[in-house]
């Protein structure tokens, strides 16, 4: 059975898309941006944003009964490559070892003001 996961300490946006999806142990995180749970979008500053981004993944995470330690893939788009070595040292913040899979692709954002984006996808077994 496939479920979605929605977090309140994650904005809503009006997108045809949940914050993640469960499907057995496996929660799918969709695609985070740097957007607050009161709708307001962190541009200017991207180690701000990256931050706001995993804040994200961590609250969908949490949703699904789980924590970032329960991440096995990241993928992260970023702008351009200048933003490589910033987003590591942030993300070691939020992951320890064993650290998840992880891709990090250079790609245009949907919005133009946004640099990252960041989806998941973490095993949290259903608690019977």
């Amino acid at each position: 059975m496939i479920e979605n996961v929605h977090s309140d300490q994650v904005a809503s946006l009006p997108l045809p898309l949940p914050h993640g999806t469960r499907a057995g142990d496996y929660v799918f995180i969709s695609g985070q941006v740097a957007v607050r749970p009161d709708g307001g979008t962190v541009i200017g500053d991207f180690d701000t944003e990256a931050r706001v981004v995993l804040d994200n993944v961590r609250a969908v995470c949490r949703a699904a009964g789980g924590d970032l330690g329960d991440v096995c893939k990241v993928t992260a788009f970023l702008l351009n490559a200048t933003l490589f070595d910033p987003f590591n040292e942030i993300y070691r913040e939020y992951f320890a070892d064993p650290l998840p899979a992880r891709s990090t692709v250079l790609a245009p954002l949907s919005n133009p003001d946004l640099r990252i984006e960041v989806e998941a996808i973490a095993h949290i077994p259903r608690t019977a």
